[in-house]
């Protein structure tokens, strides 16, 4: 027999009724019903009730014994009675009658149970989590994840794709975020980088030659975190592909993400048709560039309707260059009781308030009610309903100024209202790409250009756009977005070195600098370099949808907490100072 198992603790079932058979695992629960012992042995695969009483040589050992133990046994399988199958588990017609043990760990008292549901402090969690990682739920959540990148890299490899490896140790290059510096051993004063992206390296490897190109990659980022981000690193789907439009990417990933969320997402619906909508429209209807579709409110402009109207405060914005005012649509929102929460929403949000109007039946017809429904009068206010498609028992939402001010609000209450309205529809992954991004913004306070999005993507219309308002420019560039996160970021990429030139002088970068930042880049481009384009998938966020968590620390292994810390190894460390004179380094004291 084997030396710690002759089955798995999920592997037993009435068919080895009478067989000697060796389990090993760890003590999940122990139940002492007066001389009989039960244990629920488990292993990653599942639970074997084990058993033991006086007449076993066994027992006396067996009774020592304390949850999380790892141990061995032997024994025989035995049928339950009927009336103790226990129908949930796929060993639960049968035990184990325990006729030998041995120890092969014993554990301490435990920082966290490992049986049943209790909720600890994420400080603890991650501290211990090996522990952590053997409940059910994080078992679930790991192995979800593993099947998802295996059934990506099938995906990719049936569409022709070969996966090939980037450096892990680069030259610094700005992609958004702040870079993971390496000093440098054997050049002291000079730095690598941790990349960021392998952006660059794909593409020079479409001007290599080799026509796809996909890699399950790790991506490091100095970045604040969030419930949906990791502080420093991440993994994504990255794939590049030469000769292609923008249309080709999108037909590529398509169905590889929808054969993923249908093969792992538990049944729930997984919309097929994926519509392309304009960042200034995604801004307007949504107030985000990744919108919820399931969500069907859409917000509108109504500025017209309290332009000179009796309500003076959008009067008067609308007087400023650049406002306009918004309405978000609130089917069966029309009780004073729920426009007021949501006005107390919006002051806790930074803002004096949200104007609203409800609609309700008095009897003799339809009434609209709220301050601004008395201020702008009965012919606006049938105006507004009418353009929002609204009735009675419905409201509608007002924001004002200029978008920027307040569209991240605005996106905000919209999903709020979704919610709180179930207007939301749950179990469903609705898509949506988001296209036509503006490569250059302006700064209000000084004027200057700068890129706004990636300042690698082709503009649309090439050099003649690049010739006229930098501010309409705009990009082959797309995001994916899935339930109000973004899942997906790509480009087609400009791969022409003049209007690469060109593109960075308008955002204030001269020749010198381009080739100094970007030298691989331009140079190879003028060697042939083919049109491509891309994309990459954030693979946590991906999973994190579908196990259904609203943290991503939830879905990876070894996570940091929320400081970029390391609290189980204890990372970042103080270097020794061999270790700084090697690298020629010193530092300073924070005062």
């Amino acid at each position: 027999m084997h030396a710690y198992r002759s089955h798995t603790c999920a592997a037993l079932t009435a068919a080895n009724v009478g067989e000697t058979v060796r389990l090993s695992g760890w003590v999940h629960r122990v139940r002492d019903h007066g001389g009989v012992l039960f244990i629920d042995l488990r292993d990653h695969f599942g639970v074997t009730q084990v058993l033991c009483d006086g007449d076993s040589a066994a027992f006396a050992e067996l009774e020592k014994v304390r949850s999380e133990w790892c141990i061995r046994i032997d024994g025989s399988v035995k049928a339950r009675a009927p009336e103790l199958v226990n129908p949930k588990l796929p060993t639960g017609e049968i035990e184990v009658y325990v006729r030998e043990l041995e120890v092969l760990g014993a554990a301490d008292e435990l920082p966290l149970m490992v049986f049943g549901d209790q909720e600890y402090p994420e400080e603890t969690r991650l501290r211990y989590r090996y522990l952590d990682l053997r409940r059910e739920a994080m078992q679930q959540n790991m192995t979800l994840r593993s099947d998802v990148v295996a059934s990506m890299r099938r995906r990719m490899w049936d569409k022709g794709f070969r996966e090939y490896q980037t450096p892990i140790i680069t030259a610094s290059s700005p992609e958004g975020a702040r870079d993971f510096l390496v000093p440098s051993r054997l050049h002291p004063g000079k730095f690598y980088a941790l990349p960021q992206a392998p952006q660059l390296f794909k593409q020079l490897i479409m001007v290599s030659g080799f026509d796809k190109y996909f890699q399950i990659a790790p991506c490091f980022r100095d970045e604040d975190p969030r419930a949906d981000r990791s502080p420093t690193d991440f993994y994504q789907l990255d794939l590049e592909m030469s000769f292609v439009e923008q249309q080709d990417v999108f037909d590529t990933i398509q169905p590889v993400l929808t054969g993923v969320f249908e093969e792992f997402g538990g049944g729930r619906k997984v919309d097929q048709e994926w519509p392309q909508i304009s960042y200034k429209d995604s801004a307007l209807w949504y107030g985000t560039d990744k919108p919820d579709l399931r969500n069907p409110i859409k917000m509108q402009v109504v500025s017209e309707h309290f332009r000179g109207s009796g309500f003076a405060i959008f009067a008067k914005l609308l007087e400023q260059e650049g406002t306009e005012i918004r309405a978000i649509p609130a089917p069966t929102g029309g009780s004073r009781k729920f426009c007021d929460r949501m006005n107390a929403f919006a002051q806790k949000e930074g803002l004096p308030g949200m104007g609203y109007i409800f609609w309700r039946d008095q009897g003799e017809g339809m009434e609209a009610a709220g301050p601004l429904a008395k201020n702008i009068g009965p012919e606006r206010t049938e105006a507004i309903r009418q353009q929002l498609g609204l009735g009675v028992g419905d409201a509608a939402f007002f924001l004002g100024g200029k978008p920027k001010a307040f569209e991240k609000v605005a996106g905000k209450a919209r999903d709020v209202i979704g919610e709180e309205l179930n207007l939301t529809e749950k179990d469903r992954f609705a898509f949506a790409w988001i296209v036509d991004f503006p490569i250059y913004e302006q700064d209000e306070e000084t004027g200057a250009i700068d890129f706004e999005h990636n300042p690698f993507s082709m503009p649309q219309g090439g050099m003649d756009a690049l010739n006229g308002d930098p501010l309409a420019v705009k990009g082959y560039q797309y995001d994916l977005a899935c339930n109000g996160y973004e899942l997906v970021s790509g480009a087609i990429r400009n791969h022409k070195p003049e209007i690469m030139l060109k593109a960075f002088e308008l955002a204030g970068y001269g020749e010198d600098e381009v080739k100094s930042r970007f030298g691989a880049l331009f140079n190879a481009f003028h060697y042939g370099a083919p049109p491509h384009g891309g994309c990459a998938a954030g693979i946590d966020r991906i999973v994190m949808l579908l196990a259904d968590e609203a943290n991503i620390r939830e879905v990876m292994m070894f996570p940091m907490n929320q400081r970029a810390e390391d609290l189980m190894m204890d990372a970042p460390s103080d270097p020794t100072s061999d270790q700084l004179m090697e690298l020629g380094l010193r530092v300073i004291p924070q005062e």
